[in-house]
């Protein structure tokens, strides 16, 4: 061994504690020896100095070497411990063992080559065992963090359950609240815009140019408004769960048009073209008509608003395993790239300030959103800024039976019909035009 070695040799015979220094200084172990003749001796040394070896008679005359050696063990004194038995005993060496000792040797074997050897494993035989040890220690402590870790896991967890719990419960709350509240805003609101209608029939009395202008604009704001207590009512049903489609056959054409037609006079008003393509085989849908109108009221709406000046487009046409398609072209401010999918978020508007050039309640695109994944069907969006947006509606031509609750009824050979309805004003080819070079986005 290349360091030197502390040794301690207990052993109350004289003749013994030579022999030992000799065998080990014959051997070249590099040491430091010290020698005691007692147990209590012993004791009192380990507890104050470390020693790498113990060489340990098992007879002394205060005590024998297994009560020292558990005395040494009790205190956590750790340490190589050979002890130098006086004759070969198998049961005896199994005590010592058992009890704490590393090694035994029997007194009549000590020579240079035993006792060196005998040094050489018990101290190898320690530091794995302390390596074995210290690993145990590290084990148990991982064990212990990661049992505090779980039971702080846990416990956030909870925290987490009871946060998700009460997040639910305000959510719940608020789409009640808004149900509620949109239920009771509407009643008055239809009564004002039913007396303003009334007001405007020439049998109820002749206005002045200015009563007129004032009761117009007093329905105008209150059909304004009570669009978007609608638009949040129909929210808070779609968020709740509870707003279920209404589905029969109709003539997806009619409705097309009956929406572009509410739709024209505000496309009137800021000069707009307002365009119509239809190229179907068969008009005839299964699905609910007041949503599919809804969806194309809101694009359209949309469109109007975000258009200052040129053209608006609505095309209906035939998609591959039974879908149909429909499309709302306009020459607006388009939409940034990186506002594609914000603008789908409920409440959601690509300007968020209350001077806002363009107002609503950023719920429109959301319920379209909604509706569409309800009917099983898709929502696809092209735009460029400064050019224009294109919103492109892929719906099954028959909603499925998840989604209504019941089987569709077939549609027939006998109950199609062949509609091919394009506006004179307008060609395919300039439609198609204003998708060059739109970035696209698929919901």
């Amino acid at each position: 061994m290349e360091d030197t070695l502390k040794i301690l040799v207990v052993d109350d015979d004289e003749v013994n504690r030579i022999a030992v220094r000799y065998a080990l200084n014959e051997a070249g172990i590099q040491m430091e020896l010290s020698e005691v003749s007692d147990g209590n001796d012993a004791l009192s040394i380990l507890r104050t100095t470390a020693y790498d070896c113990v060489f340990l008679a098992y007879r002394l005359l205060d005590q024998d070497g297994l009560t020292l050696i558990q005395q040494l063990r009790s205190s956590e004194i750790k340490v190589p411990l050979v002890v130098l038995t006086g004759q070969e005993d198998k049961q005896t060496a199994v005590k010592l063992l058992k009890a704490g000792a590393t090694d035994y040797l029997s007194k009549s074997r000590i020579s240079p080559e035993n006792l060196a050897q005998v040094l050489r494993s018990a101290i190898r035989v320690y530091r794995a065992e302390m390596q074995v040890t210290l690993a145990k220690d590290q084990l148990r402590e991982s064990h212990e963090q990661l049992i505090r870790k779980n039971q702080e896991l846990e416990r956030q967890q909870q925290q987490l359950q009871i946060q998700n719990f009460k997040l639910s419960e305000a959510l719940l709350l608020k789409s009640h609240f808004l149900a509620t509240m949109s239920h009771e805003l509407r009643t008055p609101m239809n009564a004002i815009i039913g007396f303003s209608q009334i007001l405007l029939r020439p049998k109820f009395g002749q206005l002045t140019h200015q009563q007129a202008d004032m009761v117009e604009r007093i329905l105008n704001n209150g059909k304004h408004l009570l669009m978007l207590v609608n638009e949040v009512l129909d929210f808070s049903k779609l968020e709740s769960g509870r707003l279920d489609l209404k589905a029969e056959i109709f003539d997806i054409s009619k409705v097309i048009n009956l929406a572009v037609g509410e739709m024209r006079s505000l496309a009137d008003a800021k000069n707009l073209s307002l365009l119509v393509e239809m190229d179907l085989q068969n008009s005839l849908v299964f699905n609910d008509p007041v949503r599919v109108k809804q969806i194309l009221i809101n694009l359209l709406s949309n469109a109007i608003k975000f258009t200052e000046s040129g053209e608006i487009w609505v095309e209906v046409e035939e998609l591959p395993t039974n879908r149909v398609a429909i499309m709302v072209r306009d020459t607006g401010i388009g939409i940034a790239p990186r506002d594609f999918k914000r603008i789908f978020e409920a409440f959601r508007q690509v300007d968020q300030t209350i001077t806002r050039k363009y107002p609503g309640t950023g719920l429109g695109l959301a319920i379209i959103d909604s509706l569409v994944r309800m009917m099983g069907g898709k929502i696809f969006l092209e735009s460029k800024l400064g050019v224009g947006s294109m919103f492109k509606i892929e719906l099954p031509r028959q909603i499925t039976l998840s989604s209504v609750g019941s089987d569709p009824p077939p549609l027939q050979d006998g109950n199609r019909v062949v509609c091919s309805v394009k506006n004179p004003h307008h060609s395919s080819s300039q439609a198609r035009q204003t998708s060059i070079g739109y970035p696209k986005y698929k919901i």
